[in-house]
């Protein structure tokens, strides 16, 4: 059974999910910070400071608090900003691959369509051909 279970996990179909989950989780870490570190703060100064991350609409008439965290502690809270950013991070991921893959298609394309060239002849269709052009001749 471990035999079995070695040679399921060395397959290459597991080892390139692997790797791509990997990649993956870093790509998300990527755009997360894209998103909370650089394109959020642009769009709170464009808004006038807003920080979407906080903002929430209480459920409840016990919420009194002024940030998210504190408030979910108190109570229901809808927390709309936090899902504006998570739907904007979603946004930016999904248009990142569109882009990959256009870019892939359009490589794939390209080498479809390059024309091969035509292989050398062997020494031997070399000869006969030679043979064929010189019996013309006579």
């Amino acid at each position: 059974m471990l035999k079995e279970f070695r040679e399921f996990a060395m397959k290459g179909n597991v080892v390139d999910l692997a790797v791509g989950v990997i990649i993956g989780a870093a790509f998300g870490g990527i755009v997360t910070s894209l998103v909370g570190d650089i394109i959020m703060p642009i769009v709170g100064a464009i808004t006038g400071g807003l920080d979407f991350s906080n903002y929430f609409t209480s459920l409840s008439k016990a919420v009194t608090a002024s940030n998210l965290a504190d408030a979910k502690k108190q109570g229901a809270v809808l927390a709309w900003g936090n899902f504006l950013t998570l739907t904007l991070n979603f946004i930016i991921i999904a248009f990142v691959l569109f882009l990959v893959i256009r870019a892939m298609n359009t490589l794939k394309r390209k080498d479809e369509a390059a024309p091969a060239a035509p292989p050398k002849p062997t020494r031997e269709v070399e000869l006969l051909t030679e043979i064929r052009d010189l019996l013309k001749k006579a």
